[in-house]
């Protein structure tokens, strides 16, 4: 069992999507636990691919109304912008960090 500092993710779907999952996660040769963890970084990660996916879900849906969705659109395109315009990957950015600390170890 992990330690107390994890918290347990679920939720509810058919026996069939679960049967079906499971003979997928076995295919693939994943654990479920994988799984959910190379989404859930993913999303929070903005891969381009899982961002999609979720606009389309989004629009399919009707999940907001199509102003808010068009404006979280464009932002996302702007983040990458200013992302590729800077070069701010997460490695340079932890790079910077690492700089700022040998400089100024006191902060």
């Amino acid at each position: 069992m992990p330690d107390k500092n994890y918290k347990k993710i679920v939720y509810y779907d058919l026996p069939k999507i679960h049967a079906d999952l499971k003979i997928r996660w076995q295919y693939d040769g994943l654990k479920q636990s994988e799984f959910f963890r190379l989404l859930a970084h993913a999303y929070l990660e903005q891969d381009q691919r899982i961002v999609d996916l979720v606009h389309e879900y989004r629009e399919k849906n009707k999940i907001q109304n199509k102003e808010k969705r068009k404006k979280t659109q464009k932002q996302y395109e702007k983040a990458r912008d200013v992302e590729s315009k800077f070069a701010l990957g997460d490695a340079e950015v932890e790079s910077i960090f690492d700089l700022l600390e040998k400089e100024h170890p006191d902060l």
